[in-house]
């Protein structure tokens, strides 16, 4: 009789260890919060980097803004690691909407806006773009390596 009450008393103990072995899984990748988050990046324009503004309009950053009504992001920052800032000026972006900031030249329109420089911003062999609040809190980061094929998938 002793037996009989071990051996299920052995068993629910053996299961209650082992039993988070079995279910703990990989960590995956934390859900979008709500509002702006930095998207796709193209920080190697394809082909030669001339400095032609067709190339360096070929250097871009996504901003996807993940909210469920539009926002206003008149005051948001895009840095890179050497300090090289974007200041957003007044832009709304919709709900559920990307806009995508150039570095080159060119006129602001609905989904691209325009850093209006002469040279290249994000390093290819490696680099970090921040989106900051106006307020100077982070809001999103991502980071890459050369590894790539000059984009970068941030979520």
């Amino acid at each position: 009789m002793r037996m009989r009450v071990a051996a299920p008393l052995a068993l629910a103990a053996a299961t209650a260890l082992a039993g988070p072995l079995f279910v703990t899984a990989p960590a995956s990748a934390a859900p979008h919060r709500a509002g702006p988050h930095l998207g796709k990046i193209q920080y190697d324009s394809p082909g030669k980097d001339n400095r032609s503004n067709t190339s360096l309009n070929a250097e871009w950053v996504d901003i996807h803004n993940n909210g469920k009504s539009k926002l206003q992001l008149k005051g948001y920052k895009l840095k890179d690691n050497t300090g090289h800032t974007y200041t957003f000026d007044s832009y709304t972006i919709g709900a559920g909407k990307t806009v995508k900031v150039h570095t080159g030249r060119g006129r602001n329109a609905s989904g691209h806006v325009y850093w209006n420089r002469g040279s290249y911003v994000w390093n290819n062999t490696g680099d970090k773009a921040r989106l900051i609040k106006p307020n100077g809190k982070l809001q999103d980061s991502c980071s890459w390596t050369g590894s790539g094929k000059g984009t970068k998938n941030c979520h």
